[in-house]
C-alpha cells in the first residue's frame, strides 16, 4: 500500500508538474497524478512555487482549502475507478456522469463522498466504512 508521508505525496505533485514542464517521461502514476493537476488550473502556479507550498499549512480555522489534500483524493479516486474498488464504484461513476454530464463533475461528487467517509471515521476513531460511501453515493444517485 502506498503511504506516504505529507511531504512525499506533495512532491509527487510538485515533481510531477515540472517533470511535464520539462517535457520528461512519467512514471505511471505520475501520469495520473498529471491528469489529475491538468484538470485542477487553478493550482498551477501552486506547484511552479514548491519552496513555498511544501510545508504550507492549510486550516479550515483559516477557510482554506487544502489543494494537496483535493489532488491526492482525486488520485484516490482513479485507483479506486481502475480496480472498481469498493466494489460498484465505476457503475456508480458512470450514472454519476450520466447525471452530471461531465466526467471532473462525477468525480468530485466521489470525491464529496470519500471524504465524507474518511471525516466520519477519523471522527470515530476507526476504520473507513465502505458502506457510508456507497450510502452516500447512492443518495446523490
Amino acid at each position: 500500500m502506498f503511504a506516504p508521508s505529507r511531504a512525499e505525496a506533495r512532491r509527487l505533485f510538485f515533481d510531477t508538474w515540472a517533470k511535464y514542464l520539462r517535457r520528461e517521461s512519467l512514471s505511471g502514476l505520475e501520469g495520473v497524478a498529471l491528469q489529475v493537476i491538468v484538470a485542477h488550473p487553478e493550482c498551477h502556479s501552486l506547484l511552479d512555487d514548491p519552496a513555498t507550498h511544501l510545508e504550507h499549512e492549510y486550516g479550515p480555522e483559516g477557510g482554506e482549502m487544502n489543494p494537496f489534500l483535493h489532488l491526492s483524493l482525486h488520485l484516490a479516486i482513479e485507483e479506486q475507478l481502475s480496480i472498481d474498488q469498493p466494489a460498484g464504484i465505476r457503475e456508480r461513476y458512470q450514472r454519476l456522469v450520466e447525471k452530471t454530464g461531465s466526467e471532473h463533475d462525477a468525480k468530485h461528487v466521489l470525491l464529496e463522498c470519500l471524504g465524507e467517509m474518511l471525516w466520519r471515521a477519523q471522527r470515530d476513531g476507526g476504520a473507513p466504512d465502505e458502506r457510508i460511501y456507497r450510502e452516500c453515493l447512492d443518495r446523490k444517485l
